[in-house]
């Protein structure tokens, strides 16, 4: 029935290891591989350290699947937007998107080496 190694969705984190934060801050901090592998380098970081640390902890398992949705979903509005670009509504959207992209990760890291559970706004889930 109820998985021990999920976390409570009203769970505070209080009790977090420094491990714990550190790698749910490194499933985040992961997605700036987007600078350095173009298109879907913000999924591919999120990915790994979801594989490697998902057993370990359910803080980080619940970080890295938030990461990795997140980064899934702006690669998403990306491909609207360079759609759009045809009606010139896309060369607007594009740096916003990017910004916000930006903004919310160093939020996501923050709050994540704080020990606490970040959501990104406007998320689609495709990993629960």
């Amino acid at each position: 029935m109820d998985d021990p190694k999920k976390l409570d969705k009203y769970e505070e984190c209080q009790h977090l290891e420094p491990f714990e934060k550190n790698w749910a801050m490194i499933a985040h901090a992961s997605a700036l591989l987007q600078f350095f592998i173009p298109v879907l380098g913000g999924i591919i970081g999120p990915f790994i350290v979801w594989v490697l640390k998902r057993d370990t902890s359910a803080y980080v398992d619940d970080q890295a699947k938030e990461a990795i949705n997140f980064n899934i979903t702006i690669f998403i509005y990306l491909v609207i937007s360079l759609a759009l670009v045809y009606v010139l509504i896309g060369y607007i959207l594009l740096p916003i998107i990017f910004l916000t992209w930006l903004i919310f990760v160093l939020i996501a890291m923050i709050n994540a080496s704080n020990g606490k559970r970040y959501r990104y706004p406007l998320t689609i889930h495709f990993i629960h």
